[in-house]
């Protein structure tokens, strides 16, 4: 009877284990909510008192000084206070902890003390924020939701909307004009910005936009989609041409909403509602850098004044910027930095030159700047997001290869507007 019953226990134990490993394999999601999160769970509540003692994150009910005789004597508290926890909630892809401060506590100290609570409860990464003032919220990730993100149909956002990608909350990772009218994109050689960029015109090339490519590496890497490019500039003489087009053209468009009463082209009539536009810059640094001519400066300088009139004009007049680079500094110019202000959006994948992160993100959140140069080159792909989230976001890119944008860009040429305002602007689609 007892060799039985340990049969039957044997194989009960041996038949959960092959169950749960199927499970986390096939459905890593169900596996999570049955089995990760109950755990986690656990050992955050029963590891939460000890791990926020040593890492000083506690208070004592009295002062660590005390008189004695002419001597003050200053030691450790024996009895200290734990700052009050939620029970952890269960998200896609980890849990969720809400701590209340005793007065006193900044969040600081929690910041630092993210990656001693992902050893402790033995989760991918814990990031901590503070909403709302005494309050801390530490999410933690159990896996890497950026590990394998699924790829969505062509062309299923809205107008002006793109699905580029996924984020490690679990959302689609999506460039909104609309909401967000103009994105700076930096990242190092290898990095996935081409392959961004390329995902964002896969994902805008079926909708009634122009789309308007700046590449002065001679076309390298836009010239692949040409075929749905209303115009593209090889070369700085070429954007400044393209470029005063889109100023005048924006003049244009001011006018005939003055004279409708709107404040922006979305509240003309569709029929008389002007085509957007969407500018794509690659490589920002060939616009700004020259040889001391005098010719040179005085053409990096339009460009200069062109891009910074359409990002500080453009976004209620359908004129939309995406300007991407491997670095971005005030060495380019003054100019770079008043433009910067103008770009909205943020993302940074990978770079060689903090200086590049800390003007990309420096500006809006600090903990960001340290997360994307944290980031390595094994994760292609993988940037620091900025939108209309009010904060930032770890993302991963839509993996989009040359020969997949260049089929997106062919079949959708026949949607290439025509505006008159291109009208013998150098490259652009062709009908076929």
């Amino acid at each position: 009877m007892g060799m039985l019953l340990f049969t039957c226990v044997l194989a009960l134990v041996i038949w959960a284990l092959v169950f749960r490993n199927e499970l986390q394999r096939r459905r890593p999601e169900r596996y999570w909510y049955l089995v990760g999160y109950p755990l986690t769970a656990l050992r955050v509540a029963f590891t939460w008192r000890r791990v926020a003692y040593l890492n000083g994150l506690t208070v004592s009910h009295k002062p660590n000084r005390r008189v004695l005789g002419d001597l003050e004597i200053k030691g450790e508290p024996l009895r200290t206070r734990t700052p009050r926890i939620s029970f952890p909630r269960a998200t896609p892809y980890g849990l969720e902890v809400q701590v209340r401060l005793h007065p006193g506590q900044t969040p600081a100290p929690f910041l630092a003390s993210s990656d001693a609570f992902a050893h402790a409860w033995r989760v991918h990464s814990v990031r901590v924020i503070s909403p709302e003032r005494g309050v801390v919220l530490i999410t933690a990730t159990a896996r890497d939701p950026l590990e394998n993100t699924a790829r969505p149909v062509p062309g299923a956002g809205e107008l002006l909307s793109a699905i580029v990608g996924a984020l490690e909350s679990g959302r689609s990772w999506v460039m909104d004009f609309r909401r967000v009218p103009h994105w700076l994109i930096v990242g190092a050689t290898q990095s996935g910005k081409s392959t961004l960029l390329a995902r964002l015109v896969t994902e805008l090339a079926p909708q009634p936009v122009a789309l308007v490519g700046i590449d002065c590496k001679g076309g390298m890497e836009l010239g692949l989609l040409e075929m749905r490019l209303s115009a593209l500039a090889t070369n700085r003489s070429e954007a400044v041409a393209v470029l005063a087009r889109l100023v005048t053209e924006m003049q244009d468009r001011m006018t005939k909403c003055r004279f409708a009463g709107a404040r922006s082209i979305w509240e003309l009539p569709e029929q008389a509602r002007p085509v957007p536009v969407v500018v794509i810059v690659d490589e920002l640094a060939e616009l700004y850098l020259t040889n001391g001519s005098k010719e040179q400066r005085a053409e990096a300088e339009e460009c200069t004044t062109y891009l910074l009139r359409v990002a500080q004009l453009g976004a209620a007049l359908g004129l939309h910027l995406v300007v991407a680079g491997q670095r971005v500094g005030s060495d380019l110019g003054p100019g770079v930095t008043a433009l910067r202000a103008q770009l909205s959006g943020r993302i940074c994948h990978r770079v060689n030159a903090p200086g590049t992160a800390e003007m990309t993100l420096g500006d809006l959140n600090k903990d960001a700047v340290v997360v994307a140069q944290s980031i390595s080159e094994a994760e292609q792909g993988v940037a620091i997001t900025t939108g209309d989230t009010g904060g930032w976001m770890r993302g991963r890119s839509h993996l989009t290869t040359p020969a997949e944008a260049r089929a997106a860009a062919a079949e959708h040429a026949r949607m290439t507007p025509r505006p008159k305002f291109l009208a013998g602007a150098p490259g652009g689609g062709t009908l076929l």
